[in-house]
This record gives C-alpha cells, sequence and structure tokens, in this order.
C-alpha cells in the first residue's frame, strides 16, 4: 500500500497574535514543524503547540529560520555562516528543551520560508545549516524541497533526506515552487489540491503552472498552516488520499 506522511507548519503564533489553528491542524497531520522563536513563535504558545502534538502522537520536527520577525521570516538574508550555524543551533536547542518538557522529541529539522528555499540552491548557506544540524544530531532528518540539489548535498553529509511537496503551492515546470510574488502561487480549491496531492502519490508528478506535468518524489506533503482556509484543505487532502487507500504515517 503507497503511504506518505503529511505535515504542516505550526506554533506561529506570537503573543496577541493568533496564526492558525494548532489544535484543528494536529487532529490531521502526522508530522508537525514547530516555530523555534526566529520567524514566528513565542515560548509559551510553542510549549502549548507540543504539549497537543504530544498528546496526539504527532511527530514534531523544529521549523528554524532565519531572525526575522517582521518579514515573517520570508525575506532573503545574506547571514554570514558564523551567524547562521549558531542561529540554527540555538533554535534546535531550544525547541529540544520545550519538546523534553512536553514529553516528546524533536526528530527532525525542516527551515522555514526564505531559508528553505535560499539552502535548496545555495550550497554555502545550505552546508552551514548541514553543519549546525550534525553538531547538534546527527541522527535528525532534514526536510527539503522535492528534486533539489540540496538532496544530494545533505546525502552526502550523512544526513537522512526527507523530499517535500507542497499542496497548496503552484510547480514550474522545472519542478521548482513559482514565487509567492506571482499570481497563483498559492493555491486554494481544496477538491482540485486533493486530487493534485493523489496524483502525485500515485503517479510521482504534479501540473505545473502552465498545464505541464512535472516529476516531483516526496516522502512528505506539507499543507501551510497560515493559508486562509488551511484547515479544510489539509482534511480534504487527508480524506481523499485514505480514501483511495494510501496510508498516512510519519516519515520520523
Amino acid at each position: 500500500m503507497p503511504h506518505i506522511d503529511l505535515n504542516s507548519d505550526l506554533g506561529e503564533s506570537l503573543g496577541a497574535w493568533t496564526m492558525g489553528d494548532d489544535a484543528a491542524m494536529l487532529d490531521i497531520v502526522t508530522s508537525a514543524n514547530v516555530a523555534c522563536g526566529f520567524h514566528a513563535g513565542d515560548a509559551a504558545g510553542i510549549l502549548s503547540t507540543l504539549k497537543a502534538a504530544a498528546a496526539q502522537g504527532v511527530r514534531v520536527g523544529a521549523h528554524v529560520a532565519y531572525p526575522d520577525l517582521a518579514g515573517f521570516g520570508r525575506r532573503s538574508m545574506d547571514v554570514a555562516s558564523a551567524d547562521l550555524r549558531a542561529d540554527v543551533i540555538y533554535q534546535i536547542g531550544a525547541l529540544q528543551a520545550l519538546a523534553r518538557v512536553a514529553g516528546t522529541t524533536v526528530r527532525y529539522v525542516k527551515p522555514h520560508g526564505a531559508l528553505y528555499n535560499t539552502i535548496a540552491h545555495d550550497q554555502r548557506q545550505a552546508t552551514d545549516v548541514i553543519e549546525a544540524i550534525r553538531a547538534v544530531d546527527a541522527s535528525l532528518a532534514l526536510v527539503v524541497l522535492a528534486g533539489s540539489p540540496l538532496v544530494a548535498w545533505a546525502r552526502d553529509a550523512g544526513l537522512t533526506v526527507i523530499q517535500e511537496a507542497f499542496a497548496d503551492r503552484a510547480y514550474t515546470p522545472q519542478g521548482t515552487l513559482v514565487s509567492r510574488r506571482e499570481a497563483g502561487a498559492v493555491l486554494h480549491d481544496e477538491r482540485a489540491v486533493a486530487q493534485r496531492m493523489l496524483r502525485l502519490v500515485r503517479e510521482g508528478v504534479v501540473e505545473a503552472i502552465d498545464g505541464s506535468l512535472t516529476r516531483v518524489q516526496a516522502d512528505s506533503i506539507c499543507v501551510h498552516g497560515d493559508s486562509p482556509g488551511a484547515v479544510a484543505m489539509a482534511r480534504a487532502v487527508r480524506d481523499e488520499l485514505a480514501q483511495a487507500g494510501v496510508t498516512l504515517q510519519p516519515f520520523a
């Protein structure tokens, strides 16, 4: 039987600012990428999300990012290697401590936003992130953009690599994500997205923004927790896959 992981970015509320519905998403996903305070999230909220994930049996990963609260981690940064390595170590360590108190364990790392997109192709910053993960715990898996150069760089460094596809994002014919600055970059039709992800699991392809098919080999599917209608979309994807006989299970 085919199987796939379903993940979402959670723990991103900050003070009086609420982002997404963590409780509802944790009833749907199998893995939770939990913010570490650099792009979003405060300590109390992150701890609450971790406790809820532990109660639901959802696997937890560190959603590390550039230090960019104002830009929600979506602004590219040319961070010096020493700073980037230390930033990633700091974030993983903070989440590990909170997770321990919450009764769970950090099992993987998934970079967020601009950091995720940058290290998919920038070998210098990718190496910094890889070295930081290895310095903390080389058994932590790294979630990466499916088909990107980072796949080989991380594997060559000895990390377990989880290739990821995005349910609610448009793809270019080359298999990369369409920039959020472009029209049509974020998808909103629940039914279409669910059918699109079923085809991904069955055939290993997604329809690109120009209508062509692009090959995407994925171990996990992400539904962004901050998107409008995120919970309904995640549930539609899960239901579509389950009804087709696909097993939903965490990769970690």
